[in-house]
């Protein structure tokens, strides 16, 4: 049994598969990306080990443990067997190791080779916060009002190279009162930051980074305050696109969802874009009408976009006016650009 640390276990190649061994309330709650379900103790079992060692003694939450564990074993190790394909596995608790040493002996007496990570699943918190709070980013974001095919030119930018976080696409949400509309359930803050921290892990922090211009909630989830800072004083180069334009791109990406949960959505901005107007925009839609429904839903998000973005204090604004005709060629010339600018 070998004890090393996740900076370690992540600098290495071909690095094993990770077993969190932590109860499932804990791994839903968040875990490290890639890493698997192993749980020594289930969510009833860890609640009575918690409260023995509380209300009673350490030995007494011990001695329940090694009851409710020694009994499973045989299922441990076949589960194991399942879970990983060769014979070399690491494995992570939360912070004092009981819980994976205890395995880690097992899978150890059973003949794999085991790594157990130094100070668990804290330790791995601390690692990736560390990251959003020291690490500074070169970092580049775009901007343009709702409908400007910001995500899908940050896609295509990525396709050719370049650096790019896709807070959207980590957080299973557009941003908006439709935002959830044909995504995933978003993950936990929680479980969105260890997302955000993989792709921190991956960056060359020497060469720039895109970032679509968001606000700091994205539906249910938070850009951590590190990053945040840094989209509030990055380079903004911002998308001029075309009314009509965005209208269209809007009914391309809107119109197949089911009448109700559009209308759901607009009910979600009834107060702010203003009953009448929300009034209309239903009717339009009802009466298949999508680019006036669009037209009007667009009245209150760009202004909400102008305002949010005024607020922060770039360190420099760059207008990039573009036809929106192609999503590839708009991402070539804005390489140029960033490349002309040297940023």
């Amino acid at each position: 049994m070998k004890s090393i640390s996740f900076k370690t276990y992540f600098d290495t190649d071909g690095r094993p598969p990770l077993l969190d061994v932590r109860s499932p309330a804990e791994y839903a709650k968040g875990h490290v990306p890639g890493a698997l379900s192993f749980p020594l103790f289930s969510d009833e079992e860890r609640a009575v080990v918690g409260t023995l060692y509380k209300q009673v003694s350490k030995n007494a939450a011990v001695m329940k443990g090694l009851e409710m564990a020694g009994a499973k074993m045989a299922n441990f190790v076949k589960e194991a067997k399942e879970l990983v394909p060769g014979n070399e596995v690491a494995l992570h608790c939360w912070r004092g190791g009981k819980r994976s040493s205890s395995l880690a002996t097992l899978l150890e007496f059973m003949g794999y080779d085991v790594q157990v990570l130094e100070g668990g699943y804290k330790a791995y918190r601390n690692l990736a916060l560390g990251h959003f709070l020291n690490k500074k980013l070169k970092l580049l974001v775009l901007g343009g009002k709702t409908g400007s095919a910001k995500t899908e030119v940050l896609h295509e930018m990525e396709k050719m190279g370049e650096q790019v976080i896709d807070l959207e696409g980590l957080a299973n949400h557009k941003g908006s009162a439709f935002g959830a509309l044909g995504e995933k359930p978003q993950p936990t803050v929680e479980q969105f930051e260890n997302n955000l921290f993989e792709v921190f892990r991956k960056l060359d922090f020497e060469k720039r980074v895109w970032i679509e211009n968001e606000s700091k909630a994205i539906g249910c989830i938070y850009v951590p305050d590190g990053l945040w800072a840094q989209m509030c004083s990055g380079i903004l180069i911002e998308l001029e696109v075309p009314f009509e334009k965005r209208i269209g791109h809007l009914v391309q990406q809107y119109a197949h969802f089911p009448k109700g949960e559009i209308i759901a959505a607009l009910e979600k901005i009834r107060k702010r874009l203003g009953g009448q107007n929300v009034k209309a925009a239903q009717e339009a839609f009802e009466a298949g009408d999508m680019a006036t429904a669009a037209s009007f839903a667009l009245k209150y998000y760009d202004k909400s976009y102008q305002y949010g973005t005024d607020k922060k204090a770039f360190s420099e604004k760059h207008v990039f006016e573009t036809s929106q005709d192609s999503f590839v060629e708009t991402a070539k010339n804005l390489i140029h650009f960033a490349d002309k600018h040297n940023f």
